[in-house]
């Protein structure tokens, strides 16, 4: 089994891992409502992809299900 024969320095060590960040999602703009969205999937606000409506869109905006209480 291969075995290194001196130990790897901080800096050496640093450089390689500088590599490993994690890069911002891309975005592109929805032809139909000009908002952000991601390539290649249905648009989130108007629900279009390819030039047609493929799901209804969300109302209020919240793609979760719970209440909102506030008291």
């Amino acid at each position: 089994m291969a075995v290194p024969k001196q130990k790897q320095s901080h800096a050496r060590t640093a450089k390689r891992r500088a590599q490993h960040r994690v890069s911002a999602p891309a975005l592109n703009e929805c032809p139909q409502c000009h908002s952000p969205r991601r390539p290649h999937r249905v648009c989130p606000v108007c629900g279009f992809y390819s030039g047609r409506e493929v799901v209804a869109p969300s109302g209020g905006g919240h793609d979760h299900d719970h209440d909102h209480d506030h008291e």
